[in-house]
């Protein structure tokens, strides 16, 4: 069941990010690889 509700809220998030890219000026890999750390951070921090 987790697994589910992990693998839903990454479709869901992935989706809203996608649509952020969309409307965010400036090149999407930029804002693509600050998300992409920001979530490592994020992760990193929830762990220790």
């Amino acid at each position: 069941m987790a697994y589910q509700t992990t693998l839903g809220w990454s479709l869901i998030s992935s989706g809203i990010v996608t649509l952020i890219l969309k409307v965010l000026p400036y090149d999407s890999l930029w804002w693509g690889l600050l998300l992409l750390v920001l979530g490592i951070a994020i992760l990193y921090l929830r762990i220790s």
